[in-house]
């Protein structure tokens, strides 16, 4: 029987935020299965911000998605059809085959997840790349102490979520940065924190200063831009800055207005003995996965951490998706259901 797949591919490389002229849906008739092979049936496609990147050209750590290819990403699927006697039909796989319906794999580069996982989406998330993410870089960079104060942006998704929890579990003061009265409440009553500030408040860096009155310790910057101009003058000595992102700066065009302030910076990390180390997670850690992964199992198990997804239906709504993420109107991890289960 013939598959048809709908696949999202880049058709120009974005200016500023995406838009629907940037993306092409394509439909293709997938060919008859070689011996070795099996059909990935996508249920669930990860969005993160990283693959803003992907879409441009700009040298970076990964190569970009080329002018005509389907847009990368995580998937978690189904396994279809199989003519691998690794894999059977059913059993759920995490790939990495991107925005569309249907992929066909040799079986390499495929992490099992059984016949029956209970949160299968949960490997995009908690249990995947952002979850691991926030573990890495707080734990190994952050060398939180108990005491300590964490600050975290983007407080409610699902990497800031995750580090403010674990730093939590750690001993630590957690206050959190992020978008709206309603996300913030989520992140004191439901994740934990000690506080979380509203960036959109117009007295942001004051409350933000009231809330560290013993400075900040550990700062995991995945944001950038004012809320890390609110961040520097409160670093302690011997601060502590993991770098996995600076979402704000993502759809810039041009470097923003105002003095040149790298001096300033500098001479912080100077001054302070400040540490501030960006990483790439499966670049830099991907050999120590399983060690993530066995103390965040334990972790959900015991009720010690809380997660949320924002889910979305539909491979159409992929894009307007993508762009809610990026300027913050999800609430929890951004997953695309494009199937149903078998």
């Amino acid at each position: 029987m013939s598959v048809t797949s709908r696949q999202l591919t880049l058709a120009s490389r974005p200016h500023g935020a995406p838009t629907d002229e940037n993306f092409a849906l394509k439909t293709l008739e997938l060919p008859p299965l070689k011996n070795g092979e099996v059909l990935l049936r996508t249920i669930y496609l990860s969005l993160d911000p990283y693959m803003r990147g992907r879409m441009s050209d700009a040298k970076s750590y990964a190569d970009p998605v080329n002018v005509g290819d389907v847009m990368v990403g995580a998937i978690v699927c189904q396994v279809q059809e199989s003519k691998n006697d690794s894999f059977s039909e059913g059993e759920w796989v995490l790939a990495y085959t991107g925005w569309q319906d249907y992929a066909i794999s040799n079986g390499e580069g495929l992490m099992q997840l059984g016949k029956e996982p209970a949160n299968p989406s949960y490997a995009l998330g908690i249990m995947g790349m952002p979850g691991f993410t926030a573990y890495m870089g707080l734990l190994d960079i952050g060398a939180p102490k108990a005491g300590e104060t964490v600050v975290v942006a983007a407080a409610t998704g699902p990497v800031g979520a995750t580090v403010g929890q674990i730093a939590k579990i750690k001993g630590c003061r957690v206050v959190g940065v992020a978008g709206g009265s309603e996300k913030c409440k989520h992140a004191v009553e439901v994740l934990g924190f000690d506080a979380c500030i509203d960036h959109k408040a117009d007295n942001f860096a004051q409350q933000l200063e009231q809330a560290c009155d013993n400075g900040i310790d550990v700062y995991y910057e995945n944001v950038g831009g004012k809320v890390f101009d609110a961040v520097l003058p409160l670093l302690n000595t011997s601060a502590r800055v993991p770098v996995c992102g600076l979402v704000s700066q993502y759809n810039a065009t041009s470097l923003p207005e105002g003095p040149d302030r790298l001096g300033m910076l500098m001479g912080q990390i100077l001054s302070k003995r400040i540490k501030m180390q960006g990483f790439i997670i499966f670049d830099d850690y991907g050999h120590r996965y399983d060690e993530f992964a066995t103390a965040m199992q334990q972790w959900l198990q015991d009720g010690k951490i809380q997660y949320r997804e924002h889910m979305v239906e539909g491979i159409e709504n992929t894009i307007t998706a993508f762009n809610d993420m990026i300027s913050g109107k999800n609430f929890g991890k951004t997953v695309v259901k494009i199937n149903s289960p078998l």
